[in-house]
């Protein structure tokens, strides 16, 4: 189904493949991992056919997709054989409702209306968003973003099915329905899936192979069992281990603590606070301190309101309703006194290079200091790209990117939107021990995560988020039959 022979990419003077050569049968199901960079999203423009026809690149090699070779044939013929879900799942939404944009590949086949209609329903139902269909894809969290994407390319009946993070940003329900879905395809229609993912345990059971990349090229490949029995390896990749996350509800892992800082004045207090869109409240009636030196994860399933909550506290958003008071009632300097690292890293990264983009909030407040500079760099792993665009780099050094331009002001509050997206474990692993390091040094650290690994390791309170309330402020359970093992 799928022949890939001596393919190397460059994108100028940069080498994101070099002579890679994989096959996937019909049927299979491959997952690719790799670090962050290592060509993983290269690979998937290719098989797309967005290289060679949509991005400039030097190419060599072939590629054959479905019988035909993507080199020779356009990307609208080739998106009938193949559909693909990209990281950020924004880029490939457009429509103003989100049944037009599921519906949208269907009537462009020419389909009879009744045969749209029945797989507009097909797939809403199989990822679990039936109930989104007249919203606007704009107005929806992350993660039902990402469930729309996934339910626009089913419904074009693609022969294979190519998702780059298709979990990233899904909570532990979504990603069950996900995972459930791609497996019953597989049954049902003999789809081919290629999954590209950092996160392994859910992927694990799905897939018949995995393929490990690094530097452009395949290092690994073979079943689950084989690859990773050399963990040493792995880990140096910075590759997570293969470690079930609990599949339960967060309520069922949190308990409530009473918390309370005695002693500290708050450094942000929200009072009855409603905020939205539009005309349409996401999140009401919240009641929420923050004290100096907290690391608190927000958590709880798609569409909560975390987004939404985050955007009030960074001052980002307007109250409807209700008060946010920052450190003793004094207006916060963007950046400076709270910054934010949206999910997606595109959203805030607009200079010509890396070096520039984090350089340019000190320079703007006149606070520049070339040893924090390069720290943040060091810390971020961006040094050896820091002269390199940031709209050429894979989504997880984007997010580095947009991370770094958030440190370097050294906020007081920080403000991280799902900073999993395109990460690898390893540079995840070194950004959060940074952030802790940088916590105990009196910075106040919001997480918003679906991620349990992260929340179980770093934070100290959690607050559990459901249909635009507070339902919960405690701390995680640490009980056995939630613990995660740490790495060795």
């Amino acid at each position: 189904m799928i022949r890939v022979r001596n393919l190397s990419v460059r994108y100028g003077s940069v080498e994101a493949l070099r002579g890679v050569n994989l096959d996937v049968e019909r049927g299979e199901c491959v997952l690719i991992t790799g670090p962050s960079g290592c060509g993983k999203s290269t690979l998937v423009r290719a098989l797309t056919g967005l290289i060679p026809h949509a991005i400039p690149v030097s190419w060599e090699g072939e590629v054959e997709v479905a019988n035909f070779n993507v080199r020779d044939h356009s990307i609208p013929e080739t998106a009938q054989r193949i559909g693909v879900v990209f990281q950020n799942p924004s880029s490939q939404l457009f429509h103003l409702r989100v049944e037009d944009e599921i519906a949208f590949g269907p009537r462009n086949l020419g389909l009879s209306a009744d045969e749209v209609e029945s797989r507009l329903d097909w797939a809403l139902a199989s990822v679990g968003i039936s109930d989104l269909r007249e919203r606007r894809p704009t107005d929806l969290s992350g993660g039902q973003k990402q469930r729309v994407a996934i339910a626009a390319a089913l419904a074009m009946r693609p022969q294979v099915l190519v998702l780059d993070e298709p979990t990233a940003s899904l909570d532990v329900p979504g990603t069950k329905q996900v995972i459930a879905t791609l497996h019953e395809l597989r049954q049902q229609l003999g789809l081919t899936i290629v999954l590209i993912e950092h996160r392994l345990a859910a992927a694990a059971h799905l897939a018949d192979r995995v393929v490990v990349m690094e530097a452009g090229r395949i290092v690994a490949e073979g079943c689950m069992e084989s690859v990773f029995q050399d963990w040493q390896a792995l880990k140096a990749l910075g590759l997570r281990r293969l470690l079930d996350e609990p599949q339960a509800p967060w309520r069922e892992l949190l308990a409530p603590d009473g918390h309370s800082t005695p002693g500290l004045e708050p450094l942000l207090e929200m009072q009855g606070v409603s905020a939205g869109y539009n005309r349409r409240a996401v999140v009401e009636g919240i009641n929420l301190t923050l004290y100096p030196g907290e690391f608190v994860a927000l958590v709880g399933e798609n569409g909560a309101g975390k987004s939404t909550l985050a955007l009030v506290a960074a001052g980002l958003l307007k109250p409807k309703r209700g008060r946010v008071r920052y450190d003793g009632g004094r207006r916060p300097r963007p950046g400076l006194d709270i910054s934010v690292l949206f999910q997606d890293p595109s959203e805030q990264l607009f200079t010509d290079s890396v070096d520039e983009e984090i350089a340019f909030g000190p320079r703007n407040y006149r606070c520049f200091d070339t040893r924090i500079h390069n720290s943040t760099l060091v810390e971020t792993d961006m040094l050896d790209l820091r002269s390199r665009p940031p709209t050429a780099l894979s989504v997880g050094q984007q997010q580095r990117t947009a991370l770094g331009a958030c440190l370097s002001l050294r906020p007081k509050l920080l403000i991280l939107d799902e900073p999993t997206l395109g990460q690898d474990w390893g540079h995840l692993e070194r950004l959060m021990d940074h952030l802790a390091n940088l916590n105990r040094q009196g910075t106040t650290i919001l997480l918003i995560t679906h991620d349990y690994k992260l929340v179980y390791r770093y934070a100290r309170r959690v607050i559990l988020m459901k249909d635009g309330q507070i339902a919960l402020d405690g701390r995680l359970v640490r009980s056995p039959n939630n613990r995660i093992k740490e790495l060795q």
